[in-house]
């Protein structure tokens, strides 16, 4: 599909744009010629994830936050469309802060949802997650189905979809939920207590340390390179079946990998830079409270209502995402 002849001159807000999906999401619509605002309070975000665009004449960047309903008033204001990307991620996060977690994912949410009604917005976009999926044990993970959240993160999100269904029945307002599947990719922080998996391992491979699985290994996950996320998210902006709005998708490749698998792969990957990198131990904890045992998303519903076709499995995902940590964090 051509996206630029669709998505040229648009104004498009993208929350959270510092962060690691938004700044990739930014990235690619200017590169489509759209007018970018982002929206971010840099409280998990980067400046210098978006330092390269601040000379763009299309971009501009409002530092604030989402809990504060006039902020997000005024950076909807003109915009075609909103990409909201903007939460606090992390299940160990959200069961440690709650409150927090709640007050941002869900108040921030809603702020934004009314904001972009207000303002006369065509379409939001947001990040949904597949931990909406809790409890439930069927595999594959398809969106009509789900169990009861493991988690406060996973309540909040689940809470998204339930606002963004009266939004349209209430309203008639339009959004497109998209339920991530662990992304990873350029850009995503190794650093920090809530990192996630790939980068954190990435970084203490490099550093010749042992990264720690919790549990046996066992586990699974339908791992998504960012350039799949980027297509899903053009695809629901550009969207003009009015079938393929008001829904909420998988944003997946449709396989899954054993934590262990991935460590495995990490090591083989990142050995072709430093040999010594194969002889690393991988070790193991605790299994994670909250932490669902397999993931593995149907992307059928997808398939058929956007047109997706991932563009990278796992395996080339992890190559170009080594190969972008190896040449910037190295």
């Amino acid at each position: 599909m051509d996206f630029s002849s669709k998505l040229e001159n648009k104004n498009v807000l993208v929350t959270g744009g510092a962060g690691f999906i938004g700044s990739n999401l930014t990235e690619k619509l200017l590169e489509l010629g759209a007018a970018v605002t982002v929206l971010d309070n840099f409280s998990t975000g980067h400046r210098h994830n978006i330092e390269p665009f601040l000379a763009y004449p299309k971009f501009t960047l409002i530092e604030g936050d989402i809990r504060n309903a006039t902020t997000c008033a005024d950076a909807c204001r003109s915009q075609d469309f909103v990409l909201h990307q903007a939460a606090l991620g992390s299940v160990p996060r959200s069961i440690n802060d709650p409150v927090t977690s709640n007050d941002v994912n869900v108040g921030g949410f809603l702020n934004m949802l009314v904001a972009a009604r207000d303002a006369g917005v065509k379409r939001m976009v947001y990040a949904a997650s597949s931990s909406t999926y809790g409890d439930s044990e069927s595999l594959p993970k398809v969106e009509e189905v789900i169990g009861k959240p493991l988690s406060p993160y996973a309540i909040t999100k689940y809470v998204n979809e339930l606002y963004a269904d009266v939004f349209k029945r209430t309203y008639d307002f339009d959004t497109v939920g998209l339920r991530y599947f662990n992304v990873f990719g350029r850009k995503q922080d190794p650093n920090g207590a809530y990192a996630a998996v790939i980068p954190k391992f990435v970084i203490q491979l490099m550093n010749h340390q042992s990264p720690t699985i919790n549990g046996d290994g066992t586990y699974s996950r339908d791992f998504t390179y960012i350039d799949n996320v980027i297509q899903m998210n053009l695809r629901a902006i550009v969207t003009d079946r009015p079938e393929a709005l008001n829904q909420v998708y998988n944003t997946a490749v449709g396989d899954r990998t054993t934590i262990k698998n991935m460590a495995e792969l990490l090591k083989q990957y990142l050995s072709e830079y430093d040999a010594a990198i194969g002889n690393v131990e991988i070790l193991h904890g605790p299994v994670r409270k909250g932490d669902v045992p397999h993931s593995l998303a149907s992307i059928d519903k997808a398939k058929k209502l956007l047109n997706y076709q991932p563009t990278h499995d796992f395996a080339q995902g992890l190559k170009e995402a080594v190969d972008w940590y190896w040449r910037n964090l190295k």
